[in-house]
């Protein structure tokens, strides 16, 4: 059974390099304290990898 991440945005993207402003666009978030939940692929940890200093990721 495949794991499911909850994924909230912690921080603001003002100010940011722009791979990693399309990054939070790509996993759907986009402002401060908005949660998705996505499936956990190799593709979704690798978007993680490269935010991870303005998101917080719970497995659910």
């Amino acid at each position: 059974m495949s794991k499911i991440l909850r994924i909230t945005q912690t921080k603001s993207v003002i100010d940011r390099l722009k791979k990693q402003k399309l990054t939070i666009k790509a996993l759907g978030l986009g402002r401060p304290n908005y949660t998705v939940t996505k499936k956990d692929t190799p593709q979704v940890r690798g978007m993680i990898e490269n935010v991870k200093h303005l998101i917080k990721v719970e497995v659910i």
